[in-house]
């Protein structure tokens, strides 16, 4: 049974949050928890607080055993951006894309 928590419009690159990602796919959700705690990427904080979320998802909702949990896919996906700009020489303006990310993380159980 696959179980899932989306966390939208967060506030970093995708490309930041993607750097992560691969630390934790396919791993036991005890040690991809442990291995997110003690990065100091803020990406890493934004992602153990949506497997925190689908982890309450298996256990409140589909009462699965959490210590059964595996990772199956973290997704990260782009969000809208925010386009600002910033005054430059001679009357100019130069772009500034504050980018966002939508990030779903799918946990399976092992057990079936």
């Amino acid at each position: 049974m696959e179980v899932k928590a989306v966390a939208k419009h967060v506030r970093i690159s995708p490309q930041k949050v993607r750097k992560i990602v691969g630390a934790i796919k396919g791993k036991p959700v005890e040690f991809s928890l442990n291995t997110l705690k003690f990065m100091p990427q803020k990406a890493a904080g934004l992602v153990e607080k949506v497997m925190r979320s689908a982890v309450a998802n298996a256990d409140n909702n589909n009462e699965l055993d959490v210590d059964t949990l595996i990772v199956k896919n973290v997704i990260v996906d782009q969000g809208p951006t925010l386009k600002r700009f910033r005054a430059r020489a001679r009357g100019r303006g130069a772009r500034i894309l504050k980018k966002s990310s939508h990030i779903t993380v799918v946990l399976v159980d092992e057990a079936v």
